[in-house]
């Protein structure tokens, strides 16, 4: 099988990828982004001003559309890194082109360690970052089986972490559909999760991860509920 590693490398090194030119084109494809949004889906956002102008933090979204990212990149005009699963960069143009809008592989079949260095590096260096805790999307109304990445990742860099519903995405393109449907998108964005970090850098131990996954496990539910209720879900 051919890895994501193996397929990155095999676009033109010639194409522009240089910082201010990913921030541009980051900047162009957002807003084409932010309006399709506003005008099909009638995107409707509450909490987004709690998203910090700077310094790391982690957006903890639900999942369960295809079109969540999008919809991610319109809660904050600034440049976020992303997850995405490796066979998102099958071709050589779609490998440049995650790359370019900020997101990097990972390998979901396993503990993927080089997909959460890349994190824990974004994280480190200020960059805002978003982690499907939930790990691919699914179709219940119910939070639960988090994986403990988000966690890990805010005990390990002292980045708080915004739980993020998304209402209205499951009718507007659900699992298997290939086109968009002209339906009711809300999005809420929790308040911060701030970790408790005494000394930054340093291995989380299991109990903290876990009781921080859990945290995020209830406060994912409730802005997820409040979301789909003004989506009309």
């Amino acid at each position: 099988m051919t890895t994501a590693t193996s397929v990155v490398a095999s676009y033109p090194a010639t194409w522009p990828s240089s910082p201010a030119f990913r921030r541009r084109f980051y900047a162009v494809v957002r807003a084409l982004i932010a309006g399709f949004a506003a005008v099909y889906w009638r995107l409707d956002v509450d909490g987004a001003e709690r998203l910090p102008s700077t310094g790391a933090f982690i957006l903890a979204p639900v999942h369960r559309s295809n079109i969540d990212t999008p919809i991610m990149a319109t809660l904050t005009r600034r440049y976020m890194r992303y997850l995405g699963k490796e066979e998102m960069w099958k071709y050589g143009w779609s490998a440049w082109l995650w790359d370019t809008l900020g997101a990097f592989p990972v390998r979901r079949d396993t503990v993927d360690r080089d997909a959460m260095r890349k994190c824990r590096l974004a994280l480190e260096a200020g960059e805002p970052l978003v982690v499907y805790a939930e790990g691919t999307r699914r179709a219940t109304p119910v939070v639960e089986n988090l994986y403990d990445g988000a966690a890990h990742l805010a005990l390990r860099t002292g980045a708080p972490i915004f739980p993020v519903g998304i209402g209205g995405t499951t009718r507007a393109m659900p699992k298997g559909a290939k086109l968009f449907r002209p339906v009711k998108v809300s999005v809420v964005v929790g308040e911060a999760i701030v970790p408790d970090v005494s000394e930054p850098g340093r291995t989380p131990s299991r109990r903290a991860v876990k009781e921080l996954t859990e945290r995020l496990t209830a406060e994912l539910q409730a802005v997820y509920d409040e979301a789909r209720l003004r989506a009309g879900d």
